[in-house]
């Protein structure tokens, strides 16, 4: 008999998870195209990027089991103008032995709670070739719509890859006038 699996706890990411993130994303960024990034960042890079969102307000997550980091997943504005400052962009990255077991859909689910909370008014995902289905599953689950495709719109693995845009409000969406977000940059 098999003994019954650890639950999976979704927290805030700290800095000593950051070792264990920055090899999960390195593992996409060499063998997958969700990621259009060529060369995966060091520790220092991953550390600066996660004190970005944070100083940002916005939530950067670790999904832990038995003292494993298994996935992790933030929202940042999705650019810097300051008109955007209602609009995050999730990333949400799984460790191989730990995808299918409902990993990125908790860290998705707790990124659009969190995002809410911190007063985020739309979510776009911005998912690395179109070939991508199960990163396109695990949004639409969520309620993310497709807004659009960049058709090859870069280069990996010596092949063109699309980039596909999928979005879903968050909250009152654009129902009503949001509360100021403070955290947003100038």
């Amino acid at each position: 008999m098999t003994e019954p699996q650890a639950p999976l706890v979704v927290r805030a990411a700290t800095g000593a998870d950051l070792p264990e993130i920055q090899a999960i994303y390195a593992h996409h960024v060499l063998h997958g195209t969700g990621s259009f990034e060529l060369e995966p960042p060091d520790l220092a890079e991953i550390t600066r990027r996660h004190a970005d969102v944070r100083a940002n307000g916005l939530p950067w997550l670790a999904a832990e089991r038995d003292g494993r980091v298994l996935g992790y997943g933030y929202a940042n504005l999705f650019r810097p103008r300051r008109a955007y400052r209602f609009l995050v962009e999730d990333s949400v990255y799984v460790a191989p032995d730990a995808i299918g077991q409902g990993v990125g859909h908790q860290l998705l689910a707790r990124l659009v709670t969190e995002c809410e909370a911190a007063g985020c008014r739309q979510m776009v995902a911005v998912i690395g070739d179109s070939a991508n289905t199960a990163s396109i599953a695990l949004h639409a689950r969520q309620g993310f719509r497709h807004s659009g495709v960049l058709a090859a719109s870069g280069r990996k693995f010596d092949r063109w890859l699309d980039t596909v845009f999928m979005q879903r409000a968050l909250g009152a969406g654009d129902s009503e006038p949001p509360a100021e977000r403070t955290a947003a940059p100038g």
